[in-house]
C-alpha cells in the first residue's frame, strides 16, 4: 500500500507542489521588488549644481538669513504661500537682486518713485505698506539666500511632523521597513497559507478516493476513510468548549485591564473654549512663534496662558475675520474682556497630577524639545485637544529614547565624557533622568 501511495503522490503530486513553490517564490520576489523599489525612491536624493546668482549656499549665511527673516519678515511672509504679503519662493529669479534690496530697506521710496511693479504689489495686497528695515545690503542678501535655501529645500510638512512627534533626537538606522512592504509580506503569507490548506485538502481527498479502491481494509481503516466531519459535535465537545471558555475570559479580562489602566488618563481631551481660538490659523496659517503668546516657556516652569492684552497686541487693528463684513464675534469677546476688566476664562486641557513635577524651560530651552513632541502637531488643531498619553510610563520612554541634543558647555562636556565609557549616544536616561526625585519630591 504504501508503494500505491507513494506512486500516486509522484503523479500527481510533483505538480502540486511545484505550484506552492513557484506561488512562494512569485510573491516573496515581488514582495522583495517592492521593498527595492521603495528603498531606492527613499534613499535617492536630487542634487544641482548652485546657479552664479549672487546667492550665497554658506550655511552660515543661510544661517543668519533665518534670523533676520523671523525677525522682519516672517510676521507677514512666508516662503511657500501668501500670508499678509505675497509668498516668497522663487521671488530671487523673478526680480533682479538690486531691485530686491532696494524694495526691501524702503518700499515706501519705490512706491513713490512710481515703479510700476512696485505699485502693482501696492494695490493688489490693498494697500499695506511694508516697514521699512534698516538692514544693510548683506543682510537683505542673507534673507534672500534663506529664501533660496527654503525654496529648494522645502521644510517637513505639519503631517511630517505629527509623524516625527515623540522620536525627537532619535538616531538613523539605515533603511528601515515600510509599512507597504509589511502589509505586502503579510498577504503574502496569507496567500501560501490559503494555498496550502487547498493542497492538503486535494490530498485528503485524493488519499480517499484512493483508500475506497483498495480492498481487504480492516474495520479501523474503513472508519477512518468514512468519517464525516460533524460541526455539532464539534461545538458540543469539551476542547471547543473549553478554548471558547478562554478566549472569552481572556477578552474580558484584557477589556477590565485596559479600563484600569485608562484610569486619569485624558488623551484628545478637548473643552469647548470661551473663544473659538484656532491654533490652525494662528501658528499654522500665519505661523505665530508659540513663545510669542506663551511667554514663559523658556524661563518658567509654566508656559503661561496669554492675557487679552496679548492678544491685544494684533487684534486692536485685525477685528474681522478674513473675508467677513462684519467684525468678528469672537474677537469682540476679546474686546469686552478689556472693557470689563475681567481675564479670559481658558479651560486647561494639559493637567499633570500634582504629585509630578514638570518644567517647560528645562525642556524647551535646556533639551530642546519642540512643543509638537509633547503636544502633538498643534499648528493643526482648529480644537486644541491632548494629543499624548502625558503617563508616568510616556514620560520614562521618552526619558530612555531621546538623545542629549542641547547645545551648552554643561551638556557639551557630559558627551564627551559619556564618549570615553559608551558607544551609544548619551539620553536623558544616562544623565538621571530616570531618577525618581527628579519628578516627584
Amino acid at each position: 500500500m504504501l508503494e500505491d501511495i507513494s506512486c500516486l503522490l509522484s503523479r500527481r503530486g510533483h505538480k502540486v507542489l511545484a505550484f506552492i513553490l513557484f506561488s512562494g517564490l512569485f510573491l516573496s520576489f515581488s514582495g522583495i521588488s517592492v521593498y527595492a523599489q521603495e528603498a531606492v525612491d527613499s534613499t535617492s536624493t536630487v542634487s544641482a549644481a548652485a546657479p552664479d546668482d549672487g546667492l550665497s549656499i554658506d550655511p552660515d549665511i543661510i544661517g543668519a538669513g533665518e534670523t533676520l527673516f523671523n525677525n522682519y519678515c516672517k510676521v507677514c511672509h512666508a516662503v511657500d504661500k501668501q500670508v499678509i504679503g505675497p509668498a516668497l519662493a522663487g521671488v530671487y529669479e523673478r526680480l533682479d537682486l538690486p531691485w530686491l534690496i532696494t524694495f526691501i530697506q524702503n518700499s515706501q521710496k519705490v512706491i513713490e518713485s512710481g515703479d510700476a511693479y512696485a505699485v502693482q504689489l501696492y494695490e493688489q495686497y490693498n494697500k499695506t505698506q511694508m516697514p521699512s528695515h534698516d538692514l544693510s545690503d548683506d543682510e537683505v542678501l542673507a534673507i534672500l539666500s534663506y529664501v533660496k535655501d527654503q525654496t529648494l529645500n522645502p521644510p517637513a510638512t505639519a503631517m511630517d511632523m505629527a509623524g516625527a512627534a515623540g522620536e525627537a533626537g532619535a538616531a538613523p538606522s539605515g533603511l528601515s521597513i515600510s509599512s507597504g512592504f509589511l502589509i505586502a509580506a503579510m498577504v503574502g503569507l496569507i496567500i501560501v497559507l490559503v494555498l496550502i490548506l487547498i493542497v492538503l485538502v486535494m490530498l485528503v481527498q485524493t488519499l480517499t478516493r484512493f483508500m475506497k479502491q483498495k480492498k481487504g481494509l480492516d474495520e479501523s481503516e474503513l472508519e477512518v476513510i468514512e468519517q464525516r466531519f460533524n460541526l455539532a459535535k464539534l461545538v458540543r465537545s469539551p476542547a471547543f468548549v473549553g478554548f471558547v471558555s478562554f478566549i472569552f475570559v481572556a477578552i474580558m479580562m484584557k477589556s477590565v485591564i485596559d479600563g484600569l489602566y485608562s484610569v486619569g488618563i485624558q488623551q484628545d481631551y478637548s473643552p469647548t473654549q470661551p473663544i473659538a481660538y484656532s491654533h490652525k490659523v494662528h501658528a499654522g496659517d500665519y505661523q505665530i512663534e508659540c513663545e510669542y503668546c506663551h511667554t514663559g516657556v523658556a524661563t518658567s516652569r509654566q508656559a503661561n496662558i496669554p492675557s487679552a492684552s496679548v492678544c491685544m497686541n494684533c487684534h486692536s487693528a485685525i477685528v474681522k475675520v478674513t473675508g467677513a463684513d462684519e467684525p468678528s464675534e469672537e474677537i469682540q469677546k476679546i474686546y469686552d474682556a478689556i472693557e470689563n476688566n475681567r481675564p479670559i476664562e481658558w479651560i486647561r486641557v494639559h493637567n499633570l497630577p500634582d504629585l509630578a513635577y514638570f518644567n517647560h524651560a528645562q525642556h524647551y530651552k535646556v533639551g530642546n524639545i519642540e512643543c509638537q513632541d509633547c503636544h502633538g502637531p498643534i499648528e493643526t488643531m482648529e480644537v486644541v485637544r491632548q494629543h499624548s498619553t502625558l503617563t508616568m510610563g510616556w514620560c520614562i520612554d521618552c526619558h530612555r529614547e531621546t538623545i542629549i541634543q542641547a547645545d551648552n558647555g554643561y551638556y557639551d562636556q557630559l558627551v564627551e565624557l559619556h564618549k570615553t565609557v559608551s558607544k551609544e549616544d548619551m539620553v536623558v536616561a544616562d544623565i538621571g533622568g530616570l531618577e525618581c526625585s527628579k519628578c516627584h519630591y
